[in-house]
């Protein structure tokens, strides 16, 4: 596990599967129909079950870089996030703007709904393609900034599937924490 300590918060790493996370809410990499789908969407909304799908369907889908929010069924979590993040394209077609939408939108929402805890997996990444260096970076900085913002967020937690993610989340905190000592 690795941390870095924003003011009174903590951002963490760690590898592993969201869906058993304890933290107040989870994240879900959505699409914007929030209808579930594969990956970390499927993964969520299996675990929680159904009742997670019938408020999304309520819900009536989310704009790409935003967030919207439901209870968590079966999760340890009490909420899911459901943030939309950008198919990537390129890089030049607004993308990094909406990957950053997507985790800012996320922490606001949560906090809002007083979430002290926060479990995010590495959005867009998978079936939508963002390179997973650039993606990393993007979560990271937009997380700092945020927990800036909404001091109700004692720990934000970056949860990835795979070491090769972990490893690259891992490289990006130690140059968050490099920065932040300048």
């Amino acid at each position: 596990m690795q941390r870095l300590k924003i003011r009174a918060a903590w951002i963490e790493l760690h590898q592993g599967d969201i869906t058993q996370q304890d933290t107040d809410a989870i994240v879900n990499a959505a699409n914007s129909g929030l209808r579930g789908g594969g990956g970390v969407d499927g993964a969520i909304h299996a675990a929680g079950g159904p009742s997670i799908m019938a408020e999304c369907r309520r819900l009536g889908g989310c704009p790409t870089g935003d967030a919207r929010i439901t209870t968590a069924g079966k999760l340890k979590a009490k909420f899911v996030v459901h943030a939309v993040g950008p198919i990537y394209r390129g890089g030049t077609s607004g993308e990094a703007d909406l990957l950053a939408s997507a985790y800012r939108r996320s922490i606001e929402v949560a906090a809002q709904n007083d979430v002290a805890s926060l479990a995010f997996p590495s959005i867009s990444t998978g079936v939508y393609g963002y390179p997973i260096e650039a993606a990393s970076r993007i979560a990271l900085t937009t997380t700092v900034t945020a927990l800036l913002k909404f001091p109700v967020l004692k720990l934000v937690r970056f949860v990835l599937f795979s070491a090769a993610d972990f490893a690259m989340y891992e490289a990006a905190l130690d140059a968050q924490a490099q920065s932040a000592q300048h």
